[in-house]
């Protein structure tokens, strides 16, 4: 497991963000995020979608000029090269914030995310692609554009960490009746995927919602993604051989469905209410604080860049909080 240390508490996004100017949005992720993260637009473009972008460069697959998709079922080759055009729309959002990152001389850690296998075979299946072929071609396109991605951004940023979270939304329902595939096999994709990232950087896995704790964590992310809910204590014992293992939690405490929070005091007490059950549970208080990326709980793109700045402001806040109480406690121990 490639493992680099972040500081405690620090704030990120997940998934999209809603702005339509990707300059305007290149400047909010390095202003406004400790960690910075590589946009991903969709409104600016349908290609900016995530599945619309992993589709972009495969072979039997055209994505239109307004990302809509059209699938050739008979010219879909899993063993087809994949090809990166990081001058097609769908990665305006990723170029622009590397321009703007490099001219900004910015050395600290930058975050991005990419669509998982799991998720993108289930898209290809609905797309009419063979259960066997939309998987296997899935494994092999978030493999190789993974290693395209990363290498470009050590090009741009060579002394920047980058952070790479794989997406797997659809990893929500693995445990649901009439799931595609066997949650063995949906693990193994994933492991494979995070693999990759591994290579050259940190991992992380993002549901969006809460999956099968014990799950995610057999796929082996370095960094995993949580929204900050009462159910997630249910799993302290595999949570806490995680962190005890290296393993960051990224907490998803600003909620972004349903209405946003007014401060930061509520996701905070969320968090604290969480973290004592945890503890009562056996988990180290240490670890928690120490080990704690904070975010909003998911993407942002169906709101306005407005509610994105005061969201990203709140976790910002929780983050800078949770970063005290670790230097409190680490001089009360004398460390």
């Amino acid at each position: 497991m490639h493992q680099s240390s972040l500081p405690s508490g620090i704030a990120t996004g997940i998934g999209g963000l809603p702005h339509r100017d990707a300059a305007e949005a290149a400047v909010f992720a390095l202003q406004r995020m400790e960690l910075p993260a590589i946009p991903v637009l969709p409104r600016r473009s349908p290609a900016e979608g995530s599945i619309t972008q992993a589709m972009v460069g495969m072979q039997g697959i055209t994505v239109g000029q307004y990302g809509s998709i059209a699938v050739d079922v008979n010219k879909v080759d899993p063993l087809a090269p994949v090809v990166t055009d990081l001058d097609h729309d769908a990665f305006v959002g990723f170029r622009s914030f590397l321009e703007h990152a490099q001219a900004a001389g910015h050395e600290g850690p930058v975050k991005w995310q990419f669509v998982g296998p799991v998720t993108f075979g289930i898209a290809l299946m609905r797309a009419g692609v063979p259960m066997s072929e939309a998987f296997e071609a899935a494994v092999r396109c978030v493999r190789t554009r993974l290693q395209h991605l990363l290498d470009a951004v050590a090009v741009a940023l060579p002394h920047s960490q980058q952070v790479v979270f794989i997406e797997e939304p659809s990893l929500a329902e693995l445990m649901q009746p009439g799931f595609p595939i066997a949650p063995d096999t949906a693990i193994d994709l994933v492991s494979g995927a995070l693999a990759v990232v591994e290579t050259s950087a940190m991992s992380g896995l993002h549901v969006c919602g809460l999956g099968d704790i014990p799950s995610l964590l057999a796929a082996g992310p370095a960094v995993l993604s949580l929204p900050v809910r009462p159910e997630v204590a249910e799993s302290s014992g595999y949570l806490m051989r995680f962190m005890e293992q290296g393993g960051y939690v990224a907490w998803g405490v600003v909620p972004t469905s349903g209405p946003i929070v007014t401060s930061a005091e509520r996701p905070w007490r969320q968090l604290c209410a969480l973290w004592c059950e945890l503890v009562q549970r056996g988990a180290d208080p240490t670890l928690l604080r120490q080990q704690a990326i904070v975010t909003p709980e998911c993407g942002l793109a169906s709101h306005s860049p407005a509610v994105a700045a005061r969201v990203h402001g709140f976790a910002a806040e929780v983050g800078r909080r949770v970063r005290d109480q670790a230097t409190a406690s680490r001089w009360v121990l004398g460390a």
